[in-house]
């Protein structure tokens, strides 16, 4: 087995960063989990003893800019950690799980250990949103996927999360710089920051978030709820198969190392496999 890495940058996030220290630590060992607080007025989470929580000087700036000053710090650390033995390191917003399907039968490190990385490694974008009328508001205490059963197959979210040796990462971990993508087959990056209308509510009313300009970003997001709530559910294995392919040989004009898939939106229903997982 490959040693693995984690890790993440978050500002007063609990909710999720306790969702991505359970599944991370339950997959690679808490040990090898490591959190960059971005700001050091945050307070040190004790729900994670083992992990590796480091406060940072807090990333100024407007969304675009912030988000590119996080992923240079992150991109620095990913380096450090591959110094100190790690075979392969996984970055992702805290909001962010990154699993094999269930139905091999395999944890995310026996996965990862068994796929040639040469560079970096994609799982294929699933963007989880609510079914308004069928779902209620989420349950933290429950699995997320025992609640909700629809997701956008997403571009924006078939991220390049795996590296197998120090490069730099795009914003956002939405490409490697100066490299192509691979999409691994049977692994999914599963994305939960709006598949909750109140929790999103919430959100607008942040005022840090606010005042970093987020109030249009959290706007477009809703949409993902929107399209889940609406739109037709596609079966899950044939979609996310030929999406798979799509992926792999589109390309956005403005981007040749993203995914494309022609501005498609596929909803599919999340098989009952996935339900006790995340």
């Amino acid at each position: 087995m490959k040693r693995i890495a984690a890790i993440t940058m978050v500002r007063h996030d609990e909710f999720f960063l306790r969702k991505w220290t359970a599944w991370y630590g339950s997959q690679l060992g808490e040990e090898n989990l490591y959190v960059l607080l971005d700001g050091e007025d945050q307070p040190i989470p004790d729900w994670c003893p083992k992990a590796h929580i480091i406060p940072m000087p807090r990333v100024a700036g407007q969304v675009v800019q912030a988000d590119k000053g996080r992923i240079n710090v992150i991109s620095d650390k990913a380096a450090q950690l591959f110094a100190q033995g790690y075979e392969l390191v996984i970055g992702t917003d805290a909001d962010e799980m990154l699993a094999p399907d269930p139905k091999l039968g395999k944890g995310l490190a026996e996965f990862l250990s068994e796929l040639p990385i040469k560079t970096s490694v994609s799982g294929l974008g699933l963007d989880v949103g609510q079914v308004m009328g069928e779902e209620g508001s989420i349950d933290p205490e429950k699995p997320f996927l025992a609640q909700r059963h629809a997701a956008r197959v997403s571009t924006r979210y078939t991220k390049a999360v795996v590296l197998a040796r120090p490069l730099r990462w795009g914003s956002g971990f939405h490409r490697v710089e100066g490299h192509n993508f691979h999409i691994a087959k049977d692994l999914y990056l599963f994305h939960f920051g709006y598949f909750d209308m109140e929790m999103l509510q919430r959100r607008f009313q942040d005022k840090d978030r606010l005042a970093t300009g987020w109030e249009r970003h959290l706007h477009k997001r809703s949409a993902t709820i929107r399209e889940c709530t609406q739109g037709r559910k596609r079966p899950f294995d044939a979609t996310v198969k030929l999406a798979r392919i799509l992926c792999a040989w589109l390309r956005p004009p403005y981007a040749w190392n993203k995914p494309g898939l022609l501005e498609m939106k596929w909803i599919v229903r999340i098989p009952e496999r996935f339900g006790t997982l995340l």
